[in-house]
């Protein structure tokens, strides 16, 4: 597949971007050239591969789900300029 002149004038209108004729030349070269890598990829066979998430087979270490700090919720409540029913307080800013 390659795009001719009038597509990358089009792609370039729905894009909203003005290009000059030598732009739209190199846009359509570059265009042309990554089409014709993604024909060259999927013309490889990879019936028998298996699709992986990640390319290096590496597990996250997980840390334990424990609580580490203390509940200061009262204290930072004390210093908070409006506070209700134990939530903060805040000016409308939306009518």
């Amino acid at each position: 597949m390659s795009l001719d002149l009038a597509q990358i004038e089009h792609i370039a209108l729905l894009a909203r971007i003005a290009l000059d004729p030598a732009e739209a030349q190199a846009v359509q070269d570059g265009l042309n050239r990554v089409l014709g890598l993604i024909e060259e990829m999927q013309a490889v066979d990879t019936s028998g591969i298996e699709p992986m998430s990640h390319a290096l087979d590496l597990e996250q270490p997980l840390r334990e789900d424990r609580v580490t700090e203390t509940d200061q919720r009262a204290l930072f409540q004390s210093v908070a300029p409006s506070v209700e029913d134990g939530l903060y307080l805040v000016p409308k800013v939306i009518e």
